[in-house]
């Protein structure tokens, strides 16, 4: 062993262990590598940093953007929502329904599109059932690597594999050749994953208070004693409030009924619009209005104002709660409301919002609260378009806002653009499965044409890329350069050749196996399958045995990079949002990647004998 080997194993072994104890950021570490091997003069300057032009750090920069999109539009949510109907909030089920949908995507596509796809899913699921996310995230991103095992195209060391075949004279790998082992090992990985690997998960997130849920509309409501109060009232083509505005009608000084939203029929639509009743909404005939009676005031309405009392049922609730939400806020010591009421105040007309409740020091104000004096530390319960509820954070010279519901981060601001995202991300995906174009080009492309067609704003670009993978990812990248220029990547192969080249067929599977798996661990899976593929032939030529058990070997271990955070692109994606230690998927990853390599050894020689 060279003097130069052995500097570039005793800088990937402090990283190691540097990465392991936490001490030090995982992206701080992965800088010092680069300036250690520079340093050393193992790889130039160019050479120590080119990590950072690396295809697939612009590709996960890219993923990421695509990602913030599919949240932002609300496809996220809406394939959070089918998701729950199917394993429902129990985490066991979540884990079980994202393995499989990620692991059957990834089967047809990259396995880092896919899981760039699904992490506002897993992540919206999480906070849905109270979750951590790193509950959901790393089965999932396992789920994905695990995918790639399914067919010939799902993964490139597949590819790579069945290339060798075709190159020495034999028939490739057929597309659904790796479909019997890869379904047998997705199994086991699912079964795996709610026995034991569940338990290995990180319990609670790194910073605290993300595993809490946060109040829903209905908490609120309940809070402020009017969640038995709010009615649906349609009017009559006769009724007298026809033609009159909000304020013009006065429903709250009348009868105590706060109106604070509007079901309009439109022609040519599907569904009626629904909107917040605003200070210059104007009534017309067959509107729904959706009200508090706080006062008891509903049957003297109905009978004087040409109208009928309707149910406020589950479909009635989910109208409104596309379009409307609330929010509880204080008065401050200096506001201009204290002493005012709320009509003195013109409250509706000054905030484009609607008061349905007042709670002075914890309890609700009762009865008609239209002409109570305000006063300081009053907390109002206002309702509004789910924009204004958003816009309540920047209005803090009369009051604060106490909490914003969870239904707002539900509530998508761009969902208008759906259809569109929906067009990027399939024309992505079918760019990829094709290989119309390299994978890096399709998702920079869905991710400018995102941007461009405004299904995300250009503010959140850098917001949502997670800078500490990119810069762990570029940063260890080179490392693989390093192993290969100072020839620590020959003597490895060597020394394995040395050790199990007289050994039985099931020995030199398993040597293939952990070889390729711990190469797979600092390089690219891409990267080690073209190393060893041609090593596994050589072996299987001298040992007379047929070579396709020991390629499809190598391409499956290349596939299980499961212990670190930088083994794929895939456990990069997911390390940010998860907020994973280096540990937690060494701790978690090297088990299952045992189980695999147990799976393989004896599925593999089943399908395909010696």
């Amino acid at each position: 062993m060279t003097g130069e080997i052995a500097f570039v194993f005793s800088v990937l072994a402090i990283a190691i262990v540097l990465f392991v104890t936490d001490r030090v950021r995982l992206d701080i570490v992965a800088l010092m590598v680069i300036l250690a091997l520079a340093l050393g003069g193992v790889l130039t300057p160019g050479e120590a940093v080119s990590g950072f032009g690396a295809t697939v750090v612009l590709l996960i920069a890219a993923l990421f953007v695509v990602g913030e999109a599919l949240y932002y539009t609300g496809i996220a949510i809406f394939m959070g929502d089918m998701i729950v109907r199917v394993a429902g909030n129990r985490e066991a089920g979540l884990i079980v329904v994202l393995m499989l949908a990620v692991g059957i995507l990834s089967a047809f596509m990259s396995s880092t599109g896919a899981v760039a796809i699904f992490i506002p899913v897993a992540v919206r699921l999480a906070v849905k059932g109270g979750l951590p996310p790193s509950r959901l995230l790393m089965p999932m991103a396992m789920g994905a690597l695990i995918g790639g095992m399914l067919t010939l195209i799902g993964t490139p060391p597949n590819l790579i594999a069945s290339r060798q075949l075709v190159q020495a004279g034999h028939p490739p790998f057929g597309f659904f050749d790796f479909t019997p082992i890869g379904l047998a090992i997705l199994l086991a990985a699912v079964g795996y994953m709610l026995t034991v690997g569940r338990h290995l998960l990180p319990r609670s997130p790194v910073s605290g208070g993300e595993s809490r849920k946060r109040r829903t509309v209905a908490d609120l409501a309940k809070a402020y004693g009017i969640d038995g109060h709010i009615v649906r009232v349609a009017l009559r083509p006769d009724s007298p409030l026809l033609g009159q505005t909000v304020v013009q009608a006065q429903l709250r000084t009348r009868y105590g009924l706060t109106v604070f939203g509007v079901e309009r029929r439109a022609k040519g639509r599907r569904h009626p619009l629904m909107f917040p009743a605003q200070s210059e909404t104007v009534f017309a005939a067959g509107d729904i209005l959706y009200c508090v009676d706080s006062a008891g005031g509903l049957p003297a309405f109905l009978d004087r104002e040409g109208a009928d009392g309707l149910p406020f049922d589950d479909v009635s609730q989910g109208i409104a709660a596309r379009e409307l939400g609330l929010a509880d806020v204080l008065l401050l010591p200096h506001s201009a409301l204290i002493d005012q009421t709320l009509t003195q105040s013109k409250f509706r007309q000054t905030y484009d919002l609607s008061v349905l409740a007042i709670a002075r020091k914890g309890k609700p104000v009762v009865g008609n609260f239209a002409e109570e004096p305000l006063a300081f530390g009053d907390a109002l319960l206002v309702s509004g378009s789910w924009d204004q509820i958003r816009e309540l954070r920047q209005k803090n010279r009369d009051f604060i806002v106490l909490s914003l519901p969870e239904e707002l981060e539900e509530n998508a601001p761009g969902r208008h653009k759906a259809g569109l995202a929906i067009v990027v991300v399939l024309a992505m995906l079918v760019a990829m499965a094709l290989d119309l174009v390299p994978t890096v080009i399709a998702g920079l492309s869905a991710a400018v044409a995102m941007v461009l067609l405004r299904c995300v704003p250009a503010s959140r670009i850098y917001t949502a890329i997670n800078w500490e993978s990119l810069v762990l990812i570029a940063g260890m990248l080179p490392m693989a350069t390093a192993l290969e220029k100072s020839g620590g990547l020959a003597l490895l192969v060597d020394r394995m050749l040395a050790v199990v080249g007289g050994s039985s067929p099931f020995v030199v599977m398993g040597a293939l196996f952990l070889l390729t798996s711990i190469l797979s661990q600092v390089m690219s899976n891409t990267a080690t399958t073209v190393l060893v593929v041609p090593v596994a032939y050589g072996i299987a030529q001298q040992m007379g045995i047929a070579p396709e058990p020991l390629l499809m070997t190598v391409a499956l271990s290349a596939s299980s990079a499961f212990a670190t955070p930088v083994a794929s692109p895939v456990n990069t994606l997911v390390l940010g949002p998860g907020k994973y230690r280096f540990v937690d998927f060494v701790k978690v990853g090297l088990p299952l990647q045992l189980l695999v390599m147990a799976v393989t050894m004896a599925v593999v020689p089943l399908y395909l004998p010696f």
